[in-house]
């Protein structure tokens, strides 16, 4: 076994700290900064220092491994990239402010790349040009660029992070299938290598485009992604994803719609309880804008309107609330009293909930007053079925109709099955086996390491610091001189040992820190497995801790040297 070199802490650049940073908001940011694993450069981006370089590169090794263990080969392309293949597919403007756009001497455009779909897809178009050349598996580690609004989290949500994306070129879509699989397949040995608790759910493609897609998710208190798991059948799925079926009733029996007076009634809360109904019994109609142009969105009154499915319906158009100003001059638009009957150049979406047959209490487009036995198909026709309501716990299994369960958690991967969205932008053919063109199809596959790193940290921190699995972790062995001149002999001289064997020590062999403090760091760094030559080194006896359990016994040096190296 290779000789391992010793990290000593007296020369390490890492200094902890005692305090959470001012600005932390979640558990990952706190400890990661205080153990001294990275720092903080500007808004949305990070330093990774010695001992955090140290894990991001055991995630990046065992990505590597798994990928190169379904034939994917490695590239690196650049970060800064052309405008031109990004305008071809659309996502120039699709990614609209998230999106680093820039100019060089020349006035020529460029972009920071999010993602590489069009420069892959334009490398296997100049590399393979015959059916013999496919299929094909490129990927790449390599930093990307998000211009977040609101970079917060640590290096959970940056504007600068690490991405493995790699990409499958096939010439049918039964080897676009094979090639998910294989990467589906190899998501979930890293991700258990990694020692991640994850889900994989089904996800929506958003700006991506393609067909199937589905996600991993690590559940954490901090994670930004809600997903909902089926505790009767194997359904899981993130909340955006969740479709309800439209299911349309008979409404012949239902009376003509009637306005009723309803004075100081604006919100469904005062107009369910003024007439002695169920929330569920009204429809609330939100009025957005987008690009401009106000559109109304209908869901059951005692439902909340997700905005974020809002958004991504109508992407890339601009979504905004409207204002004060744009009910001036708009009759059938009455603030706290809109109805979809009669709304004049409004476009109206609903959720599927709001089906045809289904009647309603909704505004009568006039203040004061509301309307009964309102019809949808027959006083007022939907434009667009969209699930656009914010799902909530004990909602219907779209699968076996249980109730699902909400939990938040972090993505840390994404694989989507994009077909040939980006092959007919870009056209990307090569010659088959029957002489002809064929246009190729594609899957594309990320995974966040640098998140991977942050949600490690969630899951498995405790009360004291990090706590990291042992293929993780900075070292193998943490081992603490608890002492003097004597004690920091020793522990020297175990590491030595250890590093001799192939085994990776960190070595706290600070002089003139106290045991306390150098206790208190090596819980706080994470390592699993921590040594202390202490008070009975003089007797050649010191103590192994397991961080993970707090398990402590005391062992001779040899005897402690070879269950390490065992």
């Amino acid at each position: 076994m290779a000789n391992a070199p010793v990290q000593r802490m007296s020369q390490l650049m890492a200094k902890t700290l005692r305090d959470d940073p001012a600005d932390a908001e979640v558990l990952s940011h706190k400890l990661l900064v205080r153990a001294g694993y990275v720092r903080r450069t500007a808004a949305g981006m990070w330093s990774w220092l010695p001992l955090g370089k140290k894990v991001l590169a055991n995630v990046e090794r065992i990505v590597r491994e798994e990928m190169d263990a379904i034939g994917a080969q490695e590239v690196l392309l650049p970060a800064l990239l052309p405008r031109e293949p990004y305008e071809a597919t659309g996502r120039w403007d699709e990614y609209g402010q998230e999106l680093f756009r820039l100019k060089d001497r020349k006035g020529g455009d460029y972009l920071l790349g999010p993602t590489h779909e069009e420069i892959f897809t334009l490398l296997v178009k100049d590399q393979c040009t015959s059916y013999k050349d496919l299929p094909v598996i490129l990927y790449q580690i390599q930093t990307k660029f998000r211009d977040e609004a609101r970079p917060r989290a640590g290096i959970l949500r940056g504007r600068e992070f690490q991405m493995k994306d790699s990409y499958s070129f096939d010439l049918a879509d039964e080897g676009l299938a094979h090639s998910y699989a294989l990467h589906r397949e190899a998501y979930q040995k890293i991700f258990t290598r990694l020692g991640l608790d994850y889900r994989i759910c089904a996800a929506t493609a958003g700006a991506m485009g393609g067909s199937k897609s589905e996600e991993f998710l690590a559940p954490a208190e901090a994670g930004e992604d809600t997903f909902a798991d089926c505790p009767n059948c194997d359904f899981a799925a993130n909340t955006e994803a969740i479709t309800h079926a439209l299911k349309p009733v008979d409404a012949e029996g239902v009376p003509a719609a009637e306005d009723i007076p309803t004075p100081d009634t604006p919100t469904i809360e005062t107009l369910a309880a003024s007439l002695g109904v169920p929330a569920s019994a009204t429809l609330k109609n939100l009025l957005v804008k987008v690009d401009g142009e106000i559109v109304a969105v209908g869901v059951p009154g005692d439902r909340e309107v997700d905005l974020d499915k809002v958004e991504a319906h109508f992407a890339p158009a601009v979504v905004e609330m409207v204002t004060e100003a744009d009910f001036a001059g708009r009759n059938d638009l009455v603030r706290g009293y809109v109805g979809p009957q009669g709304l004049e150049k409004v476009k109206y979406i609903a959720d599927p909930r709001v089906a045809p047959g289904t009647a309603w209490i909704t505004g009568a487009n006039k203040a004061d007053t509301h309307a009964r036995n309102v019809v949808a198909g027959r006083d007022f026709e939907v434009d667009a079925y969209v699930d656009v309501v914010v799902v909530r716990d004990g909602d219907p299994c779209p699968k076996c109709g249980t109730g699902i369960e909400l939990d938040r958690a972090i993505e840390i991967g994404h694989i989507f099955q994009l077909g040939r969205k980006y092959t007919d932008a870009l056209k990307l053919d090569v010659l088959g086996q029957n002489g002809k063109p064929v246009r190729l199809t594609m899957g594309s596959y990320g995974i966040g390491v640098s998140r991977a790193v942050a949600a490690l940290a969630e899951q498995s921190a405790d009360d004291k610091g990090l706590c990291w699995p042992k293929e993780i972790a900075p070292a193998d062995v943490h081992v603490v001189a608890a002492g003097k001149a004597q004690q920091i002999e020793l522990a020297l001289d175990i590491s030595g040992k250890l590093a001799a064997a192939g085994v990776r020590v960190l070595v706290d062999d600070r002089a003139g820190v106290s045991p306390g403090v150098k206790f208190t760091d090596s819980e706080l760094i994470g390592v699993p497995t921590i040594l202390v030559a202490g008070r009975r080194a003089a007797e050649g006896v010191v103590e192994l801790k397991d961080r993970r359990t707090g398990e402590r016994e005391e062992l001779p040096v040899d005897e402690a040297i070879a269950r390490l190296t065992a």
